[in-house]
């Protein structure tokens, strides 16, 4: 066909186009675009992202608190931030950020303050915590260490359950020893090398199978390094916050040490992880699931794996080198009152965050000796840092404007129908009222508002203190139910492989185990190993 012709046939088509639209085309094409336009405004995302806004409305409209004002514009704010993250009508690192924007709106703190609440000592920890975990994975050091637990607990043929306690356990003892966050980070990268292994998509109508046991192992990493942290003093912050306390109300009273917590810590937390083990185990583990994960997880394979890994260079055992370095400052900076730790030479200046800092920077400056002048990380291996994650343990340093607002007082007023009940009563309702705060505001937060409470209400029932500061401050650690509950539960969460509704069906049972245990454990043997039967003096 020659071009003549072709555009004659062009010209042809054209003229038996209308040049205005025929009358009836013209409203079924307005009908169409209203009806869009309807139904996408009226969808139930929109709705929730209402829903904050809405919230808020009517408690500031409707709500009349015996408080200051501030108190009941920090209630609205709470609830604005929490339906957004219950619904995740806004992604939840943007809700985090709203108090930039809301706080100094509503005159509970300026926007100086409140943007400098986004890097406290926490967060320092978590950022050194990530680089070192990116070095870890750059240099496959997890994969390494997920096909030796792998190998070490999976069984011939694959035991799920095995393997499961495997990894939970490891988990647990290392957040013995270290931050929970600081567990839940290292061991992330180990669970997910051994998920790696299995098949993302439907394999034979197996995905199933595979999907429930890659759930099974990251709520277990997340919980496992929550319970881990309760067996010792340095574990995790709640544990100093409630001995710190102690010393301070109590100063004539023997001072809680190391050994002391660790003999009624460790029982309990041996009996919450086994109900964990075993509630994944019912949830995720299926019958069947051991033959199904056999073909990708075979014993031989992966010793040949292993092998041919080869020796760790000098480069793996220099970052495996920096983070023994950084576990055995994590936990000798704060020990005992007989022996303070090297916190101590620096008058407290000094945290968590400071020496997770300082030995990720080691990791900018010791040669890697594979390329000539190639250190160890550099920034570009450093875009990957999840800066989701550090905007969402932004949310965790606003507890502070709970008190100052006034919100807290207006809280701890509503508990004061502890002083008539019973302590066999006591103690499982502190420790359920505390689960329950804990899921809304920080572990250390939820401690600090509570405790001092509870010693006011054990000494007017005329009770030692530590049967209801113990139950209030191990309840705190029971952030089980949502992604917010805790910055552990973020670094999970953001995985991918579970969802909020994982989280509440695993969580669930485990804060119901957690309390029974912690209720039927403190009259016996926290009674024994605090002497709560002296008094106070």
């Amino acid at each position: 066909m020659s071009p003549a012709d072709t555009s004659s046939d062009i010209i042809s088509d054209e003229s038996k186009i209308p040049l205005l639209p025929v009358h009836d085309q013209t409203i079924q094409r307005r009908s169409s675009s209203h009806s869009s336009l309807k139904d996408s405004l009226l969808t139930p995302a929109n709705f929730y992202i209402l829903l904050g806004p809405l919230l808020c409305a009517i408690i500031c409209l409707l709500v009349k608190l015996d408080a200051p004002v501030n108190s009941r514009n920090m209630l609205a704010i709470l609830a604005w931030m929490f339906s957004w993250w219950l619904t995740e009508a806004v992604p939840m690192p943007i809700t985090s950020m709203a108090p930039l924007f809301l706080f100094p709106f509503f005159g509970i703190a300026s926007a100086d303050n409140v943007a400098k609440s986004y890097m406290d000592d926490v967060i320092a920890l978590v950022l050194g915590s990530f680089i070192l975990a990116l070095a870890v994975e750059h240099y496959n050091i997890h994969k390494r260490l997920a096909l030796n637990i792998t190998h070490l607990f999976c069984g011939d043929p694959v035991k799920p359950p095995l393997l499961l306690l495997g990894i939970c356990g490891t988990t647990a003892f290392v957040s013995m020893w270290m931050h929970n966050v600081a567990a839940a980070v290292i061991m992330m990268p180990v669970a997910t090398g051994i998920l790696q292994r299995l098949p993302v998509g439907p394999v034979q109508g197996q995905n199933n199978v595979v999907g429930k046991f890659c759930k099974a192992v990251v709520l277990g990493v997340i919980y496992s390094a929550a319970v881990g942290g309760m067996s010792t003093l340095t574990g995790t912050g709640v544990n100093l916050i409630l001995v710190g306390m102690w010393k301070s109300y109590f100063p004539q009273a023997n001072p809680i040490s190391f050994s002391t917590w660790f003999f009624f810590g460790f029982p309990l937390a041996l009996v919450i992880f086994l109900a964990l083990w075993a509630i994944l185990c019912l949830l995720y583990c299926s019958r069947g699931s051991g033959q199904v994960l056999s073909a990708y997880l075979d014993r031989a394979h992966l010793k040949g794996e292993l092998e041919t890994l080869g020796p760790m260079a000098f480069a793996e055992k220099s970052i495996l080198a920096i983070f023994g370095m950084l576990i055995v400052l994590w936990m000798t900076r704060s020990l005992t009152d007989e022996i303070p730790g090297w916190g101590a030479l620096f008058n407290g200046r000094a945290g968590d965050g400071t020496v997770s800092v300082m030995m990720a920077t080691l990791l900018f400056i010791i040669p890697s000796k594979k390329q000539k002048g190639e250190k160890l990380m550099d920034w570009n291996k450093c875009k990957k840092l999840p800066w989701n994650i550090i905007l969402l343990l932004g949310r965790f340093c606003h507890c502070r404007w709970m008190r100052t607002s006034g919100l807290a007082d207006v809280l701890s007023k509503a508990l004061d129908f502890l002083e008539e009940a019973p302590y066999w009563e006591i103690a499982p309702i502190v420790c359920l009222i505390s689960a329950t705060i804990t899921e809304f505001t920080s572990n250390n937060a939820t401690t600090t508002l509570l405790v001092p409470l509870l010693i006011q209400i054990a000494k007017s029932m005329h009770a030692h203190p530590l049967l209801l500061m113990v139950p209030g401050a191990i309840g705190a650690q029971f952030s089980f139910l949502l992604p917010t509950g805790t910055p552990s539960n973020i670094v999970g969460f953001t995985t991918g492989h579970i969802e909020i509704k994982d989280m509440i069906k695993t969580g669930l049972p485990l804060k119901i185990a957690g309390i029974t245990a912690l209720a039927f454990l403190m009259p016996t043997l926290g009674a024994y190993v605090f002497r709560t039967n002296g008094e106070v003096q």
